[in-house]
């Protein structure tokens, strides 16, 4: 008989254990070559030319569809609906009962009474739930990431086109001048005689547009980008340094899901399945909470303050309010001191006493990293995503820190790698635990795209 996710996490014994020696590794990207050129110049060219990220495969698609999907998706998420009209999107985020975050997807308003979800699982999960449960009228489709179907064929193609060159590849691929929209508007437009919808959006703190159509025209309009791209120098971006774009926007992408504690979501995790998200994700890093209440994040943690509105009825709003008056933790950048990292670098080739591989450019070996930071011996925040970043030539983490600790310059410690050589998950070798000096630096870290996302979430502050 199948397990719901609740009695695979009673049967684990002790769920922060059984999470962190889960045997699954960090998200994959399929349907791409891990490196097209090499990751470096895959990089380099968001900030100096013009990338073609392909997002066709690896994440999640729900289509809410019916009289009540718009208040649907309104009471299920933080944000603000005023205002909210098709031809727009906005980053979804949905909070348990207790507040904490579950995940974020792009929420986009096709038409009325239709709208699509495209991120990660959590979220969707979370989505299919209340629609399974609750008196809604709607109807959810959801169209599964690549890595757990046999067919390969999608609902949709997804493509990101971003850097300096995007508008004049873009230009060139339509014919004539893209629309201006402004952030997270969308438009339909015609590329190869194939109608594309467009979204400004930006991952990589460039200009550029996600665009998006039927599968069917795949081809037709990748090849379509990728010849105009020529003669502005695009570059196809592999999955080792799409995984890595979020260290310069200071995107957090993998907070772990609320749900998997908490009163307030004790039926989800009855009606959830053994084969779900929270049943298979792992954890790994240095930061150890007694209990998986200590992973838990709030829309202030990742820095989505500034879109948590209390305009509307929602779940979790009662909680919010609560915290709403702070303080919070601070989402920031940590540059860890290049001679410490060649310290622990150096450490690769001892016979003994190596620390935790630095992967490059994305060091993270499970599907929620959470390392401790520490100050002085104290922990005093958190970081959950850490790697290299060729364009500023540093090893970078995204971290939430305690407000007195959060201030750029402050000198901190990353406490890198596992307790006791590490845990059982397969992407872990045996190592000894180091901290490594680090700064606090701004959020996002690319100047670019402190600058692009001027106003936008990234930046602002509630």
């Amino acid at each position: 008989m199948a397990k719901s996710l609740q009695e695979v996490l009673d049967g684990a014994g002790n769920a922060v254990d059984f999470l962190r020696n889960q045997q699954t590794g960090p998200n994959v990207y399929p349907g791409v070559p891990a490196e097209y050129t090499n990751w470096r110049n895959e990089q380099r060219a968001w900030a100096k030319t013009a990338v073609l990220f392909n997002q066709s495969y690896h994440m999640v698609e729900l289509m809410v569809e019916g009289p009540d999907a718009f208040a649907f998706l309104n009471y299920l998420g933080i944000n603000s609906f005023k205002n909210f009209v098709p031809g727009k999107a906005k980053q979804w985020v949905p909070v348990t009962p207790e507040g904490y975050v579950i995940g974020d997807v792009i929420l986009f308003y096709l038409a009325e009474n239709q709208f699509n979800l495209v991120g990660r699982a959590p979220a969707i999960e979370w989505a299919e739930f209340h629609a399974a449960t609750g008196k809604w009228n709607v109807t959810l489709t959801r169209d599964e990431r690549t890595a757990l179907r046999t067919d390969g064929v999608r609902r949709h193609y997804r493509f990101q086109l971003q850097g300096p060159n995007a508008m004049a590849i873009l230009t060139d691929a339509m014919g004539q001048t893209p629309p201006d929209l402004k952030f997270f508007n969308m438009a339909d437009i015609q590329i190869a005689g194939k109608t594309v919808g467009a979204l400004r959006h930006g991952m990589a703190g460039q200009p550029g547009y996600e665009l998006y159509g039927p599968w069917a025209d795949y081809e037709a309009v990748h090849s379509a980008l990728v010849a105009a791209g020529k003669k502005h120098d695009l570059a196809l971006v592999g999955g080792r340094a799409y995984s890595s774009n979020t260290l310069e926007s200071g995107w957090v992408p993998s907070p772990f899901p609320g749900f998997m504690f908490g009163e307030g979501s004790a039926e989800f995790r009855k009606w959830a399945g053994e084969n779900s998200y929270g049943a298979k994700c792992s954890i790994g890093g240095s930061h150890i909470p007694a209990k998986l209440d200590g992973y838990g994040l709030t829309p202030w943690d990742i820095g989505y303050g500034i879109i948590v509105k209390f305009d509307h009825d929602f779940i979790g709003k009662e909680a919010l309010e609560k915290m709403a008056a702070g303080p919070h933790r601070e989402k920031v950048t940590l540059a860890l001191d290049d001679e410490d990292v060649l310290r622990v670098m150096s450490s690769y080739f001892a016979a003994e006493g190596r620390a935790k591989y630095f992967e490059f450019p994305s060091a993270v070996y499970s599907m929620h990293p959470y390392d401790a930071v520490l100050v002085d011996g104290k922990q005093v925040g958190i970081s959950t995503w850490i790697g290299y970043s060729s364009n500023e030539g540093k090893m970078l983490t995204l971290a939430m820190l305690e407000p007195e600790y959060a201030k750029p310059g402050t000198e901190v410690s990353l406490l890198w790698g596992e307790p006791n050589g590490g845990t059982s998950k397969p992407t872990v070798e045996p190592h000894e635990q180091t901290e490594i000096k680090a700064i606090v630096a701004p959020v996002p870290y690319s100047a670019v795209a402190r600058t692009g996302y001027a106003d936008s979430w990234r930046t602002k502050k509630a």
